[in-house]
């Protein structure tokens, strides 16, 4: 088994600072395991960035469970806050995954960045959004189809950095020969549809299938910073 990936983020065409950060920070190839994650930063023309990249150093370095590895980086995140109260109220999502040399995916999730699986060209979304919105869908209150324009579609329910005691969702997946794996910041899910992001992830290398995600992006108004990292099992 082989693992092939690539990674692009771009600060798109409204925003002044990228505060999306990605690891790892260009394409490569190994036998696994490895890690994938997808930061989302906000708060403050600076503090998003800050907090996106303290979240992935804290995870990359620390060891254990990747819930443990969310949680250390979120520890991180108040710290700094702590040392520095001029950043308060910054925080970031994460997404992370590893793929082992099993084929076993493990996922550890916070915020409305997303991780999809493409399999024999059907697209599934393995995390849920932890948004307002999205609870009202799962509520019933709200259709799924009204979600993508609602005026709160961007107001997170949980982030790290916040509070120091935080909710981190697990899950596991068993992955096939020929997967496809599409992590994000929601500065591509909230420009473009599950069906166009299939139609332009699906094919060609990692890296083309990368470029042509943020590309499509900013071309439907790159209103947000947008980062991908597209993963193939082999």
């Amino acid at each position: 088994m082989s693992i092939v990936w690539s990674s692009v983020t771009h600060l798109g065409r409204v925003r002044s600072v990228n505060q999306d950060r990605a690891h790892p920070t260009s394409g490569g190839r190994n036998d696994g395991p490895q890690l994938l994650v997808v930061a989302d930063g906000m708060g403050g023309h600076v503090g998003g960035e800050i907090a996106a990249s303290v979240a992935i150093e804290a995870a990359l370095e620390s060891e254990g469970t990747l819930e443990e590895r969310v949680r250390q980086a979120n520890r991180a995140i108040v710290e700094e806050v702590e040392e520095k109260p001029e950043l308060t109220g910054m925080g970031t999502t994460m997404t992370m995954a590893e793929v082992g040399t099993d084929r076993r995916l493990r996922l550890a999730h916070v915020g409305d960045s997303r991780a999809y699986l493409l399999r024999s060209g059907v697209l599934v979304q393995l995390t849920i959004d932890h948004t307002l919105v999205a609870e009202y869908v799962a509520q019933g209150r709200l259709r799924a189809d009204q979600a993508s324009s609602h005026p709160q579609r961007s107001l997170l329910t949980r982030a790290l950095g916040l509070e120091t005691h935080l909710l981190v969702d697990t899950a596991e997946f068993q992955l096939k020969e020929g997967d496809r794996l599409l992590l994000c910041s929601d500065g591509l899910n909230s420009m473009l549809s599950d069906r166009e992001i299939t139609d332009l992830l699906d094919g060609d290398s990692t890296e083309e299938a990368a470029w042509r995600l943020v590309e499509a992006a900013n071309l439907a108004g790159g209103h947000d910073n947008v980062t991908v990292v597209v993963a193939d099992v082999r």
